[in-house]
């Protein structure tokens, strides 16, 4: 027993002591280029607050996510994805699942885009000088391999090429997972490095840094309500994801006046940090070929809701379908009052098609 437990004490011992050594690294938003990695082309995903890394099935979109969720039942699977997002952007993904031979692994391959749509350019006196589009690929390739029966460990290479009008970049990144399944108990935990890598070739002179973020989330099964509840924690590499208003502080230091102010502006927030770190999830399995989602992702609506009026900021939802050998996948969010971005999702196992010609065939 202990020579079969140490491989996998070995790695998590080495990640979790990688994991503290960058942790104080770590940036949010605004500061990283390939910023398009961030964004969920999965429609169960999107529907379910945008993280999910966490659930141990055969869905080879959540490889994407946690590439430790590659399993054997993926092979000859095809997923294709694609969203309408905001401002008339549109970004997608298609991947195929493989096993290697030998039980050597799970490997899937892909590609990840967005497309920002076309632009008018100008000159710097505002005259026309022709439109232009702007793009960003990531060709990733991603390998898992089964440590025992409870754990499993994966990474994603990704090849990043973007194109904004005569401007260009290239990077290299790649993600690291280790996911625990305990099947009795229908219960799994994961932890994903993501975006490790670096700018090869820059828009300009300047380099910029990856997206970079750690992630944890735990999801369990219920055992006499056909529900799954997933609890998942973003940026882990940074405790406070607060957003400062610098002038709504000094507004509001100005009209209370004196200690009074600096104390409000001081406050601890505990709650309120926690939860920005926060995305929760719920899927209602009604049957094997149907079921609804829910998600809320707590950041998101801090950040994106106007003050007077929330709405369903942070709320997304879906509905998943079997329809004969496709699983057919719907997923909307809402990032404002003002626009929804909806997710269409279809996959297939090549698999089923080749069982059932052979069965027809005796």
């Amino acid at each position: 027993m202990i020579k079969k437990r140490l491989p996998q004490r070995i790695f998590l011992q080495v990640l979790f002591a990688f994991v503290l050594f960058i942790s104080a690294k770590g940036q949010v938003g605004g500061n990283n280029t390939y910023e398009f990695l961030n964004l969920v082309p999965s429609a169960r995903v999107s529907a379910l607050g945008g993280n999910l890394i966490a659930v141990k099935d055969n869905d080879l979109n959540l490889a994407f996510y946690n590439p430790s969720l590659l399993s054997a039942g993926m092979h000859k699977s095809l997923a294709l994805n694609f969203s309408s997002y905001l401002a008339g952007i549109k970004f997608g993904s298609v991947a195929y699942g493989h096993q290697l031979k030998r039980n050597l692994g799970v490997m899937d391959y892909g590609i990840h885009y967005i497309n920002y749509g076309k632009f008018v350019g100008a000159d710097a006196t505002s005259m026309e000088t022709g439109d232009f589009n702007a793009s960003e690929y990531a060709f990733f390739t991603g390998y898992a391999r089964q440590l025992d029966s409870a754990f499993s460990i994966g990474a994603n290479l990704k090849a990043i090429y973007s194109q904004l009008d005569t401007f260009n970049s290239f990077g290299l990144g790649a993600d690291v997972g280790v996911t625990y399944f305990n099947q009795p108990k229908n219960f799994t935990a994961a932890l994903v490095v993501k975006n490790l890598g670096r700018q090869i070739t820059t828009y300009n002179d300047l380099k910029e840094k990856l997206p970079f973020e750690i992630q944890a989330a735990v999801s369990i099964k219920l055992k006499h309500v056909p529900l799954r509840l997933s609890l998942a924690g973003e940026h882990l590499e940074k405790w406070n994801l607060r957003y400062v208003d610098s002038v709504a502080i000094k507004q509001n230091a100005q009209s209370l006046g004196g200690q009074d102010a600096n104390q409000n502006s001081n406050k601890n927030y505990f709650f309120d940090k926690l939860m920005l770190h926060t995305v929760l999830g719920a899927e209602f399995l009604i049957t094997r070929n149907f079921n609804l989602r829910a998600g809320f992702n707590y950041r998101r609506r801090k950040e994106l809701k106007q003050e007077a009026r929330g709405g369903i900021v942070g709320f997304s939802f879906g509905a998943g379908i079997k329809v004969s050998k496709f699983q057919i996948s719907y997923g909307v969010a809402s990032y404002h009052l003002g626009s929804l971005s909806n997710t269409f999702s279809i996959s297939t196992n090549f698999s089923e098609f080749s069982s059932k010609a052979s069965t027809t065939s005796h």
